[in-house]
């Protein structure tokens, strides 16, 4: 034993600490009792062929073993792997986890288990974690040269090239050579190394972990990836081999699939004896008998094929693991045997809870390393999902394309390593953070891996002197969405569920500032509050002052940022640049004095000059009112907004260059919302002056001296929202569905007179390989669904389409035994879709009710399928489900090569992440409820307050250092959070304290005033908590244009 232990372990090799495991069990739930008693030492080969030797208690269960691994790899998503020995029958059996060991393998000291991959997803992209990836590859590689996984040669030399230059970097004839003479990598490799080397030099600057992703893309695809083949016969005799995947049990003639049963089709699986049995539910349109049954070589063979499909079936398709049935009190009948385990969603969610600690690992076959580290450090520049690889030429020769394709990927590279921007390249922490592309995430409560951008993106337009730079802080944490910069330009990584195109990051929960030069200690607070008036209409008054920062620095980004981008080229025509400044450019140089003149009347109000005058200067209604009546001269201006909007949107449609310069503007920093949100920000503040105003004559008496004049303002405001309502509405649906066009592939009518925008969201739709997330898109005349793409935009490419006209809705939890789930039964089609909860469920059956009824009663234009998209005519137990697969989504290129770098932290990508829904209702809402001002805020773990500027719009929080900054540093998406005053337990002991909590993240923050904490709770709750009820559209009250 004493041998053993001096052994290198699998720990060691992969550069992780001792007792540095990961349980891959649920929160909150305990490991089993581990018996105790004597040792045994067992034997386990890893997937890098080297082994380990551990001890555990003779009458431990298998899933201690089990544990006992993914612990020692440091291996957080480990449900994917399993435990494989020949048993004293000589079958290769899955170790069962809830069994002892020692009942299942007779002779430990003399048996080899295999640590392999034992589940496959169907998406490599689904597995989150690089050494999973790695492990995943280890696998392909492994059945590559077993000759498992057969391929034609030309699959099998671009397999291997990866494998190549993930061990040795990029080609070198020679080096290339030498190492394909000492490895073998496939069965008669020798015919293929020209091809081989070929491909290689395809991948100059491909990083190991980009090799992997390319690796698992290209092994996805093919026929026997993941298969094991089990002999068997049919009832006439016929040899055959049996198979599991995720979708269901498959039937091979030789290496050649001739059937599938998907699992939506399968009733029962059974055995008896050496039959093994399944049993399909009837379908009128199908050939096959009720009960299917193979012939497999023994009831021990027959045994263990069944039981891998129980796993299977439980591991891909269920909720949460199966509790186990009661003991028969007097005799047993079948097999006791069940699936033991987190599920697969069971795994996503605990990984996108981001409840894990990165580590460090080092490949054993490559000579360059892979680094996932416990802290975010500044020299880290990669992704962990990595980029799609540079495209490549098939040739037969080995000369010609293998030098003119090497010396392009050589050009390449030097380019890459002079001009600075080579993914290596590291910064002394003294030098500051590196800025240019990387994303940086510092806060005490997420710990998320750093993502780099992709070296394409082109650097931030200079733009009018930003101020606070960040340049010089190592603590700030940069907002994702503005994903293009120069050297001071940084994303911020928002969490774990990582993309695969190494573009954006999801947007679940968002580090924010954890910058100690702000930190107040409570005495400088108290002092400060001292200071101040504690009446209700001086906050009232404050935040008049605090939102009209905010306006004009929204009103910058068009007449200062915007128009400085668009000078720089002439894209633009200039009748439209005429009709989009001379309408926002009087109404910046307005609410400019207006600002100046609100905040001499509150520096009188808190007595910070001419502190001897009183009461005269003890009200804001006058300097209300004053403004009001001059700002009903820029109506004229106003009324233009739905003309700009339009005008804008057509011309972007009429010209390549002018959308590829909003798009590039709105990648920018300073842009913070989408472009046409802007637009119609003006609008907008009026709803806020209104709502403010109600607000201060709810407070005052009548005979207040300033009732007066805040009545009459509020009258004079309220005519001006009257006549514009109307526009507002029709331009907010305008703008909705242009924004939601921009995060669609495969649309090209969705903005058309007459549609009506009325909810998106995440829902779960019952296909072939069981329940598959999918984001549902709801018009006033067709639900559209659509999966999120494996593109560098991150966008979501359309999978089908109902017409409501005629739909019918119906809950079918009991008939799928699926929760919150209910069937949606069209004129051409029916589909089957579950909600995250009972809440989510009623809204979005309410509102798909109420789309119905609009569409039957509705006079207006004949509804049409939207794009070019057919409809998706396939039911749910179909055994094909093409259009359901993510392959298609590289599949077509020629309508991806175009699209650009897109914001990954959109609403609706938010909405995809935390699995809930918004609607039309909700936006509305969020427009109303705006807000800005100072925060203290605090994380759970830490001690002090931290004062931030906060910027509340959108269902999102944006942070700054302060509210003369232009852009923010960081952001934090609420939707899915809930919001709520922290308890005695926390020991927060502070007034005016709220909580954000989502899973394990936990934020407080602190008011400076109970008005000021009654805001703050009122604007976050609309987003936290969005509205259940329904706003029926109207002919007179329509969100058309």
């Amino acid at each position: 034993m004493g041998e053993v232990e001096q052994k290198p372990t699998a720990g060691s090799r992969l550069g992780v600490q001792e007792n540095a495991g990961i349980s891959t069990l649920e929160h909150g739930q305990k490991l089993p009792v581990t018996p105790t008693g004597k040792l045994i030492s067992i034997k386990i080969q890893m997937l890098d062929d080297m082994q380990e030797a551990f001890e555990v208690p003779q009458r431990a269960p298998g899933k201690v073993l089990l544990d006992a691994v993914c612990n020692h790899l440091n291996l957080v998503e480990g449900d994917y792997f399993g435990l494989e020995f020949l048993d004293h029958k000589k079958i290769m059996v899955w170790l069962d986890l809830l069994k002892p060991i020692v009942k299942q393998i007779r002779r430990p000291k003399h048996v080899v288990l295999k640590f392999v991959v034992k589940f496959f997803p169907p998406d490599h992209a689904q597995l989150q974690e690089e050494l999973t990836r790695y492990l995943f590859a280890l696998q392909v590689k492994q059945d590559l040269a077993q000759g498992r996984l057969t391929c034609n040669d030309t699959s099998a030399a671009l397999l291997i090239s990866h494998i190549v230059q993930s061990e040795i970097g990029d080609f070198d004839e020679t080096i290339d050579r030498e190492h394909l003479a000492k490895n073998k990598y496939i069965p008669q490799q020798e015919a293929l190394e020209d091809k081989i080397m070929e491909f290689h030099c395809t991948h100059i600057g491909q990083t190991p972990a980009e090799s992997d992703f390319q690796l698992l893309e290209i092994a996805r695809r093919l026929e026997m990836y993941g298969i094991r083949l089990h002999p068997a016969k049919d009832r006439e005799g016929t040899k055959i081999n049996l198979a599991v995947a995720h979708t269901g049990i498959l039937v091979f003639q030789g290496h050649t699939k001739i059937n599938a049963f998907n699992w939506a089709k399968v009733r029962k699986l059974s055995f008896k004896r050496k039959r093994f049995l399944i049993k399909l539910r009837p379908d009128v349109n199908s050939s096959f008998q009720d009960t299917l049954e193979f012939l497999m070589a023994s009831r021990d063979f027959c045994k263990a094929f069944w039981k891998i499909c129980v796993e299977h079936h439980a591991f891909f398709r269920l909720f949460e693991e199966p509790k186990p049935k009661p003991k028969p009190v007097l005799f047993t009948r079948g097999s006791s045997f069940r699936f033991s385990g987190r599920t697969q969603k069971q795994v996503l969610d605990y990984v996108k809870e981001g409840g894990h600690k990165k580590v460090q690992f080092e490949r054993k076959h490559s000579k360059i390393h892979s680094i996932r580290s416990l802290t975010v450090k500044p020299s880290e520049q990669h992704s962990e999902v990595p980029k799609q690889s540079c495209s490549f030429t098939y040739g037969d020769g080995a000369d010609s394309p293998v030098v003119q394709s090497c010396q392009r990927g050589k050009e390449l590279k030097a380019l890459v390593e002079d001009g600075g921007t080579s993914p290596s390249l590291k910064k002394s922490p003294k030098e500051g953070r590196r800025l240019d592309g990387a994303v940086m995430a510092t806060t005490e409560e997420e710990e998320d891996v750093v993502k780099d951008r992709s070296q394409h993106n082109r650097s931030q337009t200079q733009q009018p002197s930003t101020a606070g730079s960040l340049a010089g802080s190592p603590h700030l944490s940069e907002l994702s969405i503005n994903s293009q910069g120069g050297t001071a330009v940084a994303n911020m990584t928002l969490s774990p569920n990582l993309s695969p195109d190494n573009r954006q990051a999801s947007p679940l929960v968002s580090p924010l500032l954890n910058d100690q030069t702000g930190v107040r200690t409570d005495d400088e607070e108290e002092v400060r509050r001292k200071r101040f008036p504690t009446d209700k209409a001086y906050f009232i008054a404050k935040e008049v002052s605090t939102t009209e920062r905010t306006y004009l620095k929204d009103l910058e980004v068009i007449t200062s940022w915007f128009q400085s981008t668009v000078s720089k080229d002439d894209c633009m025509p200039e009748a439209l640049k005429n009709l989009i400044f001379s309408s926002f450019e009087p109404l910046h140089k307005f609410h400019t004095n207006f600002l100046k003149e609100i905040e001499q009347r509150l520096a009188l109000w808190e007595g910070r000059s001419h502190a001897h005058l009183k009461g005269d200067y003890q009200r804001i209604g006058d300097v209300m009112l004053k403004n009001i009546q001059s700002m009903k001269q820029l109506t004229i201006h106003l009324w233009k907004h739905s003309e700009v909007l339009v005008e804008l949107e057509n011309a972007i449609k009429n010209s390549r260059k002018l959308e590829t310069l909003c798009r590039d503007f709105e990648l920018q920093k300073v842009c913070y919302l989408p472009l046409n949100t802007f637009l119609l920000r003006p609008l907008h503040r009026l709803m806020h002056y209104k709502q403010i105003m109600e607000r201060l004559c709810k407070h005052y008496p009548p005979n207040n001296v300033d009732f007066r004049d805040s009545r009459a303002a509020l009258a004079e405001i309220s005519e001006m929202v009257a006549q514009l309502h109307s526009s507002m509405l029709k331009m907010e649906n305008f703008q909705k569905l242009h924004e939601l066009k921009k995060d669609l592939i495969g649309i090209d009518n969705l903005v058309v007179p007459g549609r009506e925008f009325i909810r998106l969201g995440s829902l779960s739709k019952l296909s072939g390989k069981g329940l598959q997330q999918r984001m549902f898109f709801l018009f006033n005349d067709v639900l559209m669904y659509t999966s999120r793409g494996l593109t560098s935009s991150n966008q979501f490419k359309v999978h089908g389409q109902l017409l409501l006209y005629g739909m019918m809705i119906e809950e079918s939890e009991e008939e799928w035994g699926v929760p919150h789930c209910f069937t949606l039964r069209g004129q051409q089609q029916s589909i089957v879709v579950a909600a995250s909860s009972r809440t989510e469920m009623d809204k979005w059956t309410e509102d798909i009710q109420m789309a119905i009824d609009l569409a039957e009663n509705c006079n207006g234009p004949a509804a049409e399928f939207l794009g070019s998209s057919p409809p998706d005519t396939k039911s749910p137990e179909e055994s094909t489900v093409d259009l359901e697969s993510e392959d298609d989504l590289n599949a077509s290129r020629t309508s991806l090569e175009r699209q650009a770098p897109h914001r990954g932290n959109t609403t609706v990508h938010v909405c995809w992440h935390r699995n809930t829904s918004v609607s039309m209702v909700d936006f509305s809402i969020a427009v109303e409820n705006q807000l800005s001002g100072n925060l203290l805020r605090k994380f759970k773990n830490s001690n002090g307050w931290q004062k931030l500027w906060v910027v509340f719009t959108n269902f999102c929080m944006f942070f700054y250092k302060s509210h003369q900054d232009n852009h923010p540093l960081a952001s934090l998406p609420l939707l899915g959070y809930s919001l709520t005053i922290p308890s005695e337990s926390e020991n927060i002991h502070k007034d005016y304290v709220f909580k954000l909590h989502f899973k394990s993240h936990v934020y407080y923050f602190r008011a400076e005033s109970e008005y000021t904490f009654e805001r703050w709770m009122e604007v976050i709750r609309s987003a936290t908590s969005p509205a259940s009820r329904i706003r029926v559209l109207s002919h007179e009250e329509s969100h058309v244009y």
